[in-house]
């Protein structure tokens, strides 16, 4: 009898409309259920099945931020990585939490595919400038009044060359650095574009015919004694109004922690073997590494951190 006299009541008509409207609001942009494959090179068969693509949760036009989590992400990519094949886990990942994730690949060269699919080539504010157009374009799109970055390598410098030479300043607010080259890079990161190429079947030969010709411009640039790095490091490593958290390693080869994890009142510094020594992600492996993403994942939403798990990352690819 109760049932019916609800069906009935125009009253408890409007009151369950309300509920579902505010139920609509309250919940936004619906919560996704990607797989989350925990590996440094998760999205190559992305890239190899849909070149110039984007990943499961990434780039969705459509998506609206929740009140949740009010900024979209924009995932920057390093030396020789791409939209996809940098980011296979933490595109779905994000998208999984509710955020509105979007990924591109800058400077990358006018050449064929595979070779195409190496970004980070070209000078970095030819790059930064190709990111401050995506940021533009997602709070457009999304009507949000900043966005979070998470980069990895030579990401970092691209990211904070917008923000303090590029335009960026005050669209930025939370900024995580994976490997952040800060001070520069001191080894051989030449090893990140031969494994790219690898991955994405590109000719050996071919592939170091490109770093013999010099094509990628942004490595000298980001040398820790080029005049690039001292420029930009000029007036502090940071913009104050952001809020980094940097996460480095012991085992990576060229970004050192003590030229990643420098400190600041506005940087949150996470060195990965600290309360973890099974841990062995080196310069790739810690963009795969699940640690690391709980570490992003709780700088973003520092209200409502979550455990940081610790288990064995095998080098290379997480």
């Amino acid at each position: 009898m109760r049932r019916a006299l609800l069906r009935r009541s125009p009253g408890s008509l409007l009151i369950l409309a309300v509920l579902a409207v505010l139920g609509v609001v309250s919940s936004g942009t619906a919560r996704a259920d990607y797989p989350v494959n925990y590996n440094f090179f998760a999205g190559i068969p992305y890239e190899l099945t849909n070149p110039g693509g984007a990943l499961p949760g990434a780039n969705d036009w459509s998506c609206k931020p929740t009140a949740a989590h009010p900024d979209p992400v924009v995932l920057i990519h390093g030396t020789a990585g791409g939209a996809q094949t940098n980011w296979g886990a933490y595109a779905p990942l994000l998208a999984n939490e509710g955020y509105c994730v979007y990924a591109l690949t800058y400077g990358s060269l006018d050449v064929p595919w595979p070779l195409s699919a190496l970004g980070g080539m070209k000078p970095i504010p030819s790059s930064a400038a190709q990111l401050g157009a995506l940021v533009d374009r997602v709070l457009a799109s999304t009507g949000a009044a900043k966005v979070d970055f998470i980069a990895h390598s030579q990401g970092n410098t691209v990211g904070n060359y917008y923000i303090k030479r590029g335009g960026g300043e005050g669209k930025v607010d939370k900024f995580v650095a994976i490997a952040p080259p800060w001070l520069g890079i001191f080894g051989d990161q030449m090893n990140v574009l031969r494994a790219f190429g690898k991955q994405l079947g590109a000719d050996a030969n071919t592939v170091d015919g490109m770093i013999s010709a010099g094509v990628c411009q942004a490595c000298p640039e980001m040398l820790g004694d080029s005049q690039f790095i001292k420029d930009l490091n000029a007036d502090g490593v940071y913009d104050p109004s952001v809020s980094y958290t940097n996460v480095a390693s012991n085992y990576d080869e060229g970004v050192f922690p003590s030229v990643a994890l420098v400190p600041a009142p506005n940087a949150v510094n996470i060195l990965v073997q600290s309360d973890c020594p099974v841990d062995f992600s080196d310069h790739l492996a810690i963009a795969g590494s699940p640690r690391v993403a709980a570490d992003a994942l709780n700088a973003l939403d520092p209200a409502h951190p979550r455990a940081v798990p610790c288990e064995f990352i095998p080098p290379f690819t997480g």
